[in-house]
């Protein structure tokens, strides 16, 4: 049976967002009251299962001002990815400090996009330009980087090179942190030791430790899946289907072989499913 826990209740700033895909403007976003997001967490038998909620449909600003605000911030974020996806919390958490500047980098800050994410075909949500291996590249963006966090593990877990990654045991943070740069996740040399400096400095390992203690399994095991079919409704995209499905977009185009994301109502979608 599914058992539906309330984890957190996360309270932040709220700033408002523009209804339109456009380059970011030096205009600041107006700060509104404080508002509450529950955050639900939803855990079946093996404890695979946990869904986001509702986007607010607003940009939600974090004015992070140290690496340990950022931790405080993001650490139960980070487990619940772990619980859902396998990988260790310490990673995410190092990955996102390095690549976002603990939250204050220019692209971090006006899209909420804490791992660098580029836009990618099939990539239907909001979206913002910045300069990177070129100029004016295609980045995601987001109204909270929790919505980061997911991308992340679906980027992780949707891609056959880090596939690898998965047979280590969840809080073995030194071999996770070795095995992206061998698979290439990022061309620094010195990539691994940076994130292994970040969890044994700040000791994130414990957020490791805490998802393992709960009684979560060290290893994952291997998952059986099924085909199903997914009939569109409206507001449906692929990026909210691959959401629910834990698939990637690219994955989805790819089973029904899609040439364009465009979706229509009463459509049918082949999709994977966890066997019960």
């Amino acid at each position: 049976m599914k058992k539906v826990t309330l984890i957190i209740i996360l309270v932040f700033f709220a700033a408002c967002k523009s209804k339109k895909r456009t380059v970011s403007s030096s205009k600041k976003p107006t700060i509104e009251k404080r508002e509450e997001v529950k955050v639900t967490e939803i855990e079946t038998e093996n404890g695979d299962v946990y869904v986001l909620p509702e986007d607010s449909g607003k940009f939600i600003e974090f004015p992070i001002t140290s690496v340990q605000e950022y931790i405080d911030t993001f650490a139960e974020i980070a487990q619940f990815e772990m619980k859902a996806y396998g990988i260790p919390a310490s990673i995410t958490l190092a990955q996102g400090i390095l690549e976002s500047g603990y939250g204050r980098s220019v692209l971090a800050k006006k899209t909420n996009n804490h791992f660098g994410i580029k836009c990618h075909k099939g990539w239907e949500g909001d979206y913002d330009f910045h300069d990177d291996d070129e100029k004016g590249e295609c980045f995601r963006k987001y109204n909270h980087p929790m919505y980061s966090f997911r991308d992340h593990s679906i980027f992780l877990t949707t891609r056959a090179r880090y596939s690898f990654l998965f047979d280590l045991g969840h809080d073995d943070y030194r071999g996770w942190a070795k095995g992206l740069k061998q698979a290439g996740y990022a061309t620094d040399k010195k990539y691994p030791n940076k994130l292994i400096s970040f969890i044994e400095q700040y000791q994130l390992h414990k957020y490791d430790r805490g998802v393992v203690n709960k009684g979560y399994p060290e290893t994952k095991p291997p998952k059986q899946y099924e085909t199903k079919t997914h009939i569109v409704e409206k507001g449906d995209t692929l990026y909210s289907i691959s959401r629910r499905y834990f698939v990637s977009v690219d994955e989805l185009m790819k089973i029904n072989k899609m040439n364009d994301s465009n979706l229509s109502v009463g459509q049918r979608l082949v999709v994977k499913s966890l066997k019960k």
